[in-house]
């Protein structure tokens, strides 16, 4: 994918000179090739490294220059960038309301969303999607001359968007930003997928011989152990520039569509492939001196800073958030002590800063704290953009020569996330003792391995959800008789090869999932087989992720528009399970009352393998379990009821940007007809952050008793709203 502006899109910046040169928002050249071959070489377990580096070789910055020839400059405040034409008054968004129906047996064109979803076209998004870019480009309603300087406007005719160059569809830059992330996630879980066979064939070769398991373990460790695929987000990052897939392919100095000051990143690589901060390990990012032969760039001197990620990693950094101290980069031992061990010089990014100093240039600036919701360790918060104010040259705390600048935050934005290292956003409760508005303290009634809470502070007295039964295992209808088990793999202990496994086998000689963070699945399929009653593999085997039961603390909660809703207190990864999809199991046709049950989920697994009625093929071959070609399995044949008897599931409500995905996965029989359905993380969920997913509705595919097409309004919220559920 690659960003572009529809129409004269443009906002100037001083030149060094005193006049203004024209700044396009998204350049449309592509120029990431270059860096992923140099992820590629370090990557290699061969790179050659330089004496007293501890880094390779590419990654070493080679300090040249005269650390005293800088002395202190001080800037005024005045606006960086001067607009060209009068600013647009960002239009208002719907508030939320609202969505009473969920699956009935009555509609087709189920779609059922996942990693990189495509929709049809089925509501008016062009004009959502000029709603969404004046937001972006008005910085949330902003209205100082700093913030509007820097953004510029949108033209007259609002045709602000972002291109999907494989479809041409115009899509929000919110929606760009949701996708890159995820197919970053699938790469990511791909690569952690090769770690973790490696690391089994390690251990099963040092099983094989316990005799020279010492002498063995140190050949791994030099050779293949330390092999660069223990960094799979690396990896990951350099799939998605070979194939195009990061969302920038240039960089650019300003606010990004789709990234609001606020947002949250689960690593560097994440900043990396959506253009926040293109290095995975430096502190500066910046413009080359390629971007000087660019007539948008003409008159500034290069290089010129972008973006800086204050992380505490220099002791000499000062932080006070509308007010920064930061310490220049180079001289820190990164590996050993974390202290300064070498004088600075004025090259690269320190250079950078100090002309984005000169010329009056807009930083972004993120920071990191410390998290064990990450596996890197750290969450990063985009802050916003600052200006560089002041630079000079001390001594620091350990004596040798480091550079400082002191940059100040524009006004006019919205109000910091975080403070130095505490978060100010909303804190998930510890136990449910903190709860306000607590009406129930476990509705599943001790069933699930961790109990839900449920709280009201909306109604008045608080009142519990009333009118059903949990359950937390699915049951049967009278009728309805299960097929019997199938016969299962053979492995002993937990399955560890795809090539024998026999459930693996019917996954296209593959487990879907990963053990990191307790089990995630890699990617959405069509149907997951999962290991069985029948298997002789343990109950913890990897594939069999589905059945460990509830793993995160999950709260049933009041809203004032859109009833019950349900959240997690926990940070919830992308891939992680999340819960099964209980009531009673029965045929579609003998459902009762269907226009009064709204928690009826059709099984379409079928539908969704054919692609049927606007769904998207998932990957999978089915074709030796049942005719494809059939007629019968265009139509749905057995659904689940959840109105009398269900889980915590049936109070999930809708989103058409969903965070969560619906997977069919069969473990106990093969009937596709009668999967299980699980509910999936499709993106990192944050804590407290409503747990949605798509109901799958296509426009007028209600039919009321009389004939005619029944329409429910969608006020779910989100930024690309379809604006009609059904």
């Amino acid at each position: 994918m690659v960003c572009y502006v529809s129409s004269v899109l443009t906002h100037t910046n001083p030149t060094p000179s005193g006049g203004s040169t024209p700044f396009p928002l998204l350049p449309p050249s592509r120029a990431l090739l270059l860096q992923s071959k140099l992820i590629e070489f370090f990557l290699s377990s061969k790179s050659p490294s330089r004496s007293n580096s501890p880094l390779p070789w590419i990654y070493r910055s080679e300090m040249v220059g005269d650390a005293g020839e800088c002395v202190p400059v001080a800037l005024s405040l005045a606006p960086t960038v001067a607009p060209t034409t009068g600013e647009a008054a960002p239009p208002e968004v719907s508030p939320a309301a609202k969505a009473s129906r969920r699956c009935s047996a009555r509609y087709k064109g189920k779609q059922r969303p996942y990693f990189g979803t495509k929709r049809p076209d089925t509501a008016p998004k062009k004009e959502i999607v000029k709603k969404r870019a004046r937001m972006d480009l008005g910085l949330m309603q902003a209205s100082t001359s700093d913030v509007n300087g820097v953004l510029g406007e949108v033209s007259a005719d609002g045709e602000v968007g972002c291109h999907d160059q494989q479809n041409g569809e115009l899509k929000s830059g919110y929606v760009l930003v949701k996708e890159t992330l995820r197919a970053f996630n699938s790469h990511y879980l791909h690569f952690v997928q090769e770690e973790e066979q490696r690391v089994k064939q390690v251990e099963a070769k040092l099983l094989e011989h316990p005799k020279d398991s010492k002498k063995k373990a140190v050949g791994y460790t030099e050779g293949e152990v330390k092999r660069a695929s223990k960094r799979p987000d690396l990896k990951a990052i350099s799939r998605m520039i070979e194939n195009g897939s990061v969302l920038c392919h240039e960089k650019r100095i300003g606010h990004l569509p789709g990234i609001d000051v606020g947002q949250q990143f689960y690593s560097r690589a994440e900043m990396v492939v959506l253009g926040v901060h293109s290095h995975w390990l430096n502190g500066i990012d910046y413009l080359g001196g390629s971007y000087a032969k660019q007539e948008q760039y003409k008159g500034y001197t290069f290089p010129l800073a972008v973006c800086i990620v204050l992380s505490g990693m220099y002791e000499d950094d000062s932080d006070n958030a509308e007010d920064i101290v930061y310490t220049g980069q180079g001289g820190h031992d990164l590996l050993g002590s974390k202290q300064q061990i070498r004088d600075q010089k004025l090259e690269r990014g320190n250079l950078a800063l100090k002309n984005s100093c000169d010329c009056g240039s807009p930083v972004r600036v993120v920071r990191g704290h410390e998290s064990q919701n990450s596996y890197c360790g750290k969450v990063y918060t985009y802050d916003g953009l600052y200006k560089v104010v002041k630079y000079w040259a001390e001594k620091g705390v350990r004596g040798f020569t480091v550079y400082k600048y002191n940059l100040k935050r524009l006004e006019g934005q919205p109000y910091l996330t975080t403070n130095q290292v505490y978060f100010g956003r909303a804190q998930a409760p510890r136990s449910i003792t903190d709860l306000r508005g607590l009406v129930c303290e476990d509705i599943s009634g001790g069933q699930e391995n961790i109990p839900i809470p449920v709280t009201n502070v909306v109604d008045d007295p608080p009142v519990p959800p009333t009118g059903f039964l949990y359950q937390k295992s699915m049951q049967l209808a009278k009728s309805l008789k299960l097929p019997a088990n199938f016969l299962g793999c053979q492995c002993e202990g937990d399955c560890t090869n795809p090539r024998t496994c026999a459930c693996a086998r019917l996954n296209g000689y593959d487990f879907p999932y990963v053990r990191r963070d307790g089990g995630r699945l890699i990617e959405a399929k069509a149907v997951v087989f999962e290991c069985g009653p029948n298997c002789r593999c343990s109950l913890s085997c990897v594939n069999r992720i589905s059945q460990q039961g509830l793993k995160y603390h999950l709260e049933v909660f009041r809203m004032p528009k859109k009833g019950w809703g349900v959240r997690s207190w926990d940070t919830i990864p992308s891939g992680a399970p999340i819960c099964e999809y209980t009531g009673i199991l029965t045929k579609t046709d003998e459902i009762d009352n269907v226009e009064e049950n709204n928690y009826i989920f059709e099984i379409d697994c079928l539908q969704t393998m054919k692609g049927l009625d606007g769904r998207e093929r998932r990957p999978g071959d089915v074709s030796l379990l049942i005719n494809l070609d059939d007629k019968k399995s265009e139509v749905a044949e057995y659904c689940i009821d959840a109105g009398s008897v269900g889980n915590v599931a049936r109070f999930i409500n809708h989103s058409c940007q969903p965070n969560l995905f619906v997977q069919c996965i069969l473990n106990s029989h093969h009937d596709i007809k009668m999967a299980k359905v699980m509910l999936f993380a499709a993106d990192t969920i944050p804590p407290l952050q409503e747990l949605t997913y798509d109901y799958g509705y296509a426009l007028d595919s209600v039919v009321g008793p009389d004939g005619s097409v029944v329409k429910l309004p969608c006020h779910c919220g989100a930024v690309d709203c379809r604006k009609w559920l059904y």
